[in-house]
Formats: C-alpha cells, sequence, structure tokens
C-alpha cells in the first residue's frame, strides 16, 4: 500500500469540514453498496490555499490534482478508473454520497484509449458506472519560440510542456491562429507544434495558446524589437576599428526571408582570395561584429527600461537573436559574446565568462558541444530556415554567481568605465583552443576534451535584442 498517498489524502480529509466516513455496524469505515453511481458536482481541493477558499466547482482537472465528488452511490467502489487507468482512492474518505482521490501523474491523457478518455469509472459488483469529465496533463508551458520574430510565411515552432493538440494560437493584437497548425508526432507529443506566420501582425508581446491541457502564455517578447541592439540594417550603428568587421562585410539574407542584411560569424569563407577563404584556423579569433560604444545613444541600455522595467530580476530577462546555419556546425568554433569591450582571454571557460571579478561579462555558445558526453559532440544545424537563440542574462560573467541581480545592474555595468573598457557590444567567432577543458560539476575532475580543426561553416546572425522571458501561469483557480 502506497503509505504517501494514504498521507496525502488524509491531509487533504482534514480541508473538508463537516465531512466524515459513515460506519457499519461491524465497525467498517467502508459503506457498502451495489446501486448506480450518479455524480452532480465536481469540486478541486487547493490545499495551498490560505484564503479560505479550498474548493471550487470544476468542469475539468489535472494530474495531480485532488478532487471531491459529490453525488450518490459511491459506496461498494472496487475500483477507480480514470481514462482507463486503476487511480488508488482512499476508503477512509468514501460516504455514499462523497468519494475524494487524487489523479495520478501517470494516467494517461492524450494517449489514453478513445473509448475511455475522459471518463471516471466506477467499478462496483452491480456493474460499471461511466462518468464523463475532461482530464488533462499537468499546466502547459511555453519555453521557447523559433523564430520569435518571424516573417510572414515563416513556420514558427513553439516547444514546451503538456501542448497536446494545440488548436488556437493568439498572437499579439488579438490576431488568431487555427489554420495549419501542426502538433509533434505521438514520439513527441505535446513537446512542440507549428504554425505558419500571418501578414499584418504588427503588435508584439506575448502569445496564448489553447490545446487539449489548456492554455499557456508565452513571454512578451513574440514580434518584440523594442529593446533591439543591432539588425545590421540602421538599428544599432556598427563600430569600427581595427579589430572589427564593417558594413562592408554585411551578407545579404541568404534565405530572402525580408530579413534584409546579416551578419556572417566569419565573412569570406569559401571566397577566392578573402581574408578568411580557408576559414579560422585553430588558435585564432575572428574579428569583431561591435556596436559604436560610449558615444552612442542606442548602447545606454537605460533606453530599454521603458519596455524592461530597471528592477525587473534578471532571471527573466535575456538576450535573443537569430541564427542560420549553411550546412552543418560541428567542432570547431564558438560564438562568443561580450556585454563590453574589454575582453583579454577568449572562448569556452575564458576567465571573462565566470564569476569572480567585477569587470566580466561575457558568455560563450557553443551549440555542438555535448556536456552529456563531451568527448562527442552534436552536430547543429537549422536546415533551410532561421531559428532564435535565448541565452538569458544570467550566464554572463559576474551575473552567472546564483546571486539575484536586476536589469539595471546590466546597464550600469555596461555603462561603467572601470579598467578601461567601453560598452561596446560584441558578437564574433572564437576558435582559440584546440582543445576544451569541461567540469561537469565542483565535485568531478576536470575533463580535457581534444577539438583540433579549422572552423569553415558559413553561419549567419542577425536581430540582436535584450526580451523578458518571464512567462504567465495560467491558474486554474
Amino acid at each position: 500500500m502506497n503509505i504517501k498517498k494514504i498521507l496525502y489524502t488524509t491531509a487533504v480529509s482534514t480541508l473538508i469540514l463537516g465531512y466524515s466516513s459513515c460506519k457499519d455496524e461491524d465497525g467498517s469505515s467502508y459503506p457498502e453498496g451495489s446501486g448506480p453511481v450518479t455524480v452532480n458536482k465536481v469540486y478541486l481541493l487547493n490545499i495551498d490555499d490560505t484564503t479560505g477558499h479550498k474548493e471550487r466547482e470544476v468542469e475539468f482537472a489535472r494530474l495531480g490534482q485532488t478532487l471531491r465528488l459529490d453525488g450518490s452511490g459511491f459506496g461498494g467502489t472496487l475500483k477507480l478508473l480514470v481514462n482507463g487507468y486503476e487511480t488508488f482512492f482512499n476508503s477512509a474518505l468514501v460516504t455514499d454520497n462523497n468519494i475524494i482521490f487524487s489523479l495520478s501523474g501517470t494516467t494517461p491523457v492524450a494517449g489514453a484509449d478513445e473509448s475511455v478518455r475522459n471518463k471516471i469509472q466506477f467499478v462496483k459488483s452491480s456493474g460499471t458506472y461511466s462518468y464523463d469529465f475532461v482530464i488533462r496533463a499537468a499546466s502547459p508551458k511555453i519555453t521557447s519560440i523559433s523564430p520569435s520574430i518571424p516573417q510572414p510565411g515563416e513556420t514558427v515552432k513553439v516547444s514546451g510542456y503538456n501542448l497536446e493538440e494545440v488548436s488556437e494560437v493568439t498572437l499579439p493584437g488579438g490576431v488568431k491562429v487555427t489554420d495549419g497548425i501542426v502538433n509533434a508526432p505521438e514520439e513527441e507529443t505535446g513537446e512542440w507544434f507549428t504554425f505558419v506566420m500571418p501578414d499584418g501582425v504588427t503588435e508584439n508581446g506575448a502569445i496564448t495558446i489553447t490545446g487539449a491541457n489548456g492554455q499557456a502564455i508565452s513571454g512578451a517578447y513574440f514580434n518584440d524589437f523594442d529593446c533591439f541592439i543591432t539588425d545590421f540594417d540602421g538599428k544599432g550603428e556598427l563600430g569600427s576599428w581595427g579589430q572589427t568587421f564593417s558594413s562592408d562585410d554585411l551578407a545579404d539574407d541568404p534565405l530572402n526571408s525580408g530579413r534584409g542584411k546579416v551578419a556572417v560569424l566569419i565573412p569570406g569563407i569559401g571566397v577566392s582570395g578573402a581574408k578568411y577563404e580557408n576559414g579560422l584556423n585553430v588558435k585564432a579569433t575572428g574579428e569583431y561584429w561591435a556596436t559604436a560604444g560610449n558615444d552612442n545613444a542606442n548602447d545606454d541600455w537605460t533606453r530599454m527600461t521603458s519596455s524592461i522595467p530597471a528592477e525587473t530580476p534578471l532571471e527573466n530577462v535575456a538576450i535573443q537573436f537569430d541564427v542560420y546555419v549553411d550546412g552543418v556546425w560541428d567542432k570547431a568554433g564558438q560564438l562568443e559574446i561580450s556585454l563590453k569591450n574589454n575582453l583579454v582571454n577568449y572562448g569556452y571557460g575564458s576567465t571573462e565568462t565566470k564569476p569572480g571579478h567585477p569587470n566580466n561579462g561575457a558568455c560563450v555558445w557553443v551549440p555542438w558541444f555535448n556536456p552529456d558526453n563531451p568527448s562527442e559532440t552534436i552536430p547543429y544545424e537549422t536546415g533551410e530556415k532561421w531559428e532564435t537563440v535565448t541565452i538569458p542574462l544570467t550566464n554572463f560573467g559576474i551575473f552567472s554567481d546564483g546571486e539575484a541581480h536586476t536589469f539595471q545592474e546590466i546597464i550600469d555595468f555596461r555603462n561603467s568605465k572601470d579598467n578601461g573598457s567601453y560598452k561596446n557590444f560584441l558578437v564574433f567567432c572564437s576558435n582559440v583552443y584546440d582543445k576544451m577543458t569541461y567540469q561537469k560539476d565542483k565535485d568531478s575532475d576536470p575533463e580535457v576534451v581534444p577539438y583540433a580543426k579549422v572552423f569553415d561553416s558559413k553561419i549567419y546572425i542577425d536581430n540582436f535584442r535584450v526580451v523578458n522571458i518571464k512567462t504567465t501561469t495560467v491558474s486554474d483557480f
């Protein structure tokens, strides 16, 4: 017998004032009965509520939630089935008119047989009695949208949890998408779905999806370029000095998606006579794509606080950008981003990417690196499409220390001129190491993995911006 379940449901029983099980003459606490079951109402119990509203009538429930059914004929129930799954119930919490039970997290939902899906069944000596009631998985959640600034006609992939049978997507401005939604196949059900970006969406913000498990709301970053860093098309002036690429090195969007000019991580790869015709050598670092810096108004991110308040917890703020890989990216090259122009060391694991010094503000993105098995890489491909990459600002330098930070601290960090640094935002390719030292956790020994390869991948980047990634949970109460 599951002791945890007994303790839990016994605790729940204390929440229902005036409810108690009736004892028969022989002292048994479980009522007999072979008559039919009738369910009048279903109540959701909220054991965490502090307002005194411990239950309310509902028309659906989620896995993990606790229900009280009001009706008649519950006495004599031998088995309780939810979506065909045998569900534990504590006989001490049963009367002929009430039954209390929790929905097991292993109850099938989308995978339940259609004949028993959304049914609560009471098995008694006199037969089986069914009650139609909608059962949903845990609340759906959106974890990413890619691309998050799509062009009309582009396919948008929304990933997350419990995103089964999505039937409607509401975009900023109230634009609804119901046609052309493609849900994930059975082996990945609930993990993602796609839709096609319609014409005429001019507003930005969150998207709301409706599916078999209810609604989910994304972070307010869809179609959002309010807090731009640079789009290589005039928003965010580029800096120019001996270590930078210039606007002459920009490329046209190779997919003709409507993005205009885009940057190439290393321009000239494969172009006869170009500086990087054969790629970026091992132990080398490419020039920077950089914003203008100190004297440019766009580089004072104070301007962004009209969209992202200064006091916003940094865990809710991220840098997003779009990437397209022409082919496969593997075993060489790292995309490094620095919040300031003050770098001395470069690449994965370098000093500037770690906490420990107040002037550290870099982060390295290596999508082909496999932390679970560093000796085996995971080739990164985007296919013939642009994808959005999201990097929380808590991944950068001193802000990755696990402490609480705010967006204002990022602004102050960038505006500071400590140690002769400048507030140019930098993006570049680092190929400085012929090996990577990886430590899975603080208690494990560092592992050195060799990677000695010229970086010759054509990787395009665009639309660097700062976004608020906080999601909203749609409460059932």
